[in-house]
């Protein structure tokens, strides 16, 4: 069974989202607050986390930031206010694997969830290499002489690019493949990945780059002088 914690300070909405969880077959661990959702996750395993960003005691970004820094690897999706533009930036900045905007509909929530849970199994064992970088799907790491831990969102893209490594990928193919249902998700948000993708192979030290500009097709590519 599927294991869910959900840290929301609303008694009314977590209540209405542990039932419903529990309804669709999850085992749900339900906290009102952040230093509750960290004891709860340093002490316990979960498939999925889901985080209200606005929790007293200790908000959900400050949650995401001690997981990642501890090392937990478990997807996260953030809830967010429609206002809270900036905060869903430094959620994603911070390692979190997707969001869902208030107020929003149970189903879409539930896709999100089933989308997660089964990225973390459909690549299980699975490595690609190109040039020096190797895409680890049993932790979501990128490797090189360095590692660094992907979001399942950059994982799915890095993963579909280094499978498409002799030709490059439109805008709408990556949006069809890697954020299929996600009716938010646009050229910007590709952009935005690519951006975070470029900022962490640079951090690797790759000698791999992506090419490709905002709004057009794009491609892994050995650096001038690098063979594969």
């Amino acid at each position: 069974m599927i294991k869910i914690l959900l840290a929301e300070d609303t008694s009314d909405l977590n209540r209405a989202l542990t039932v419903i969880l529990q309804h669709e077959g999850y085992s749900v661990d339900s906290v009102f607050d952040g230093e509750e959702a960290l004891e709860r996750l340093r002490r316990d395993a979960y498939d999925t986390v889901i985080l209200d960003i606005m929790m007293p005691k200790a908000d959900g970004l400050e949650v995401l930031s001690c997981m990642r820094s501890e090392g937990n690897t478990t997807p996260v999706l953030l809830l967010t206010a429609k206002a809270e533009i900036d905060d869903r930036v430094a959620g994603l900045d911070a390692g979190a694997d997707d969001y869902l905007t208030k107020p929003f509909a149970m189903k879409e929530l539930l896709a999100r969830i089933r989308s997660m849970t089964r990225r973390r199994t459909q690549y299980t064992g699975e490595e690609l290499c190109f040039g020096n970088i190797t895409l680890n799907a049993e932790h979501f790491e990128l490797h090189a002489e360095n590692a660094v831990r992907l979001s399942s969102k950059e994982f799915a893209l890095m993963y579909l690019l280094m499978q498409n490594t002799s030709h490059p990928l439109d805008t709408s193919y990556i949006l069809q493949h890697v954020w299929a249902g996600d009716e938010n998700a646009g050229d910007e948000t590709v952009w935005l990945y690519i951006s975070y993708l470029r900022n962490k192979l640079s951090a690797v030290g790759a000698d791999v780059t992506l090419e490709g500009s905002r709004g057009s097709s794009f491609v892994l590519s050995l650096k001038q002088g690098e063979t594969s």
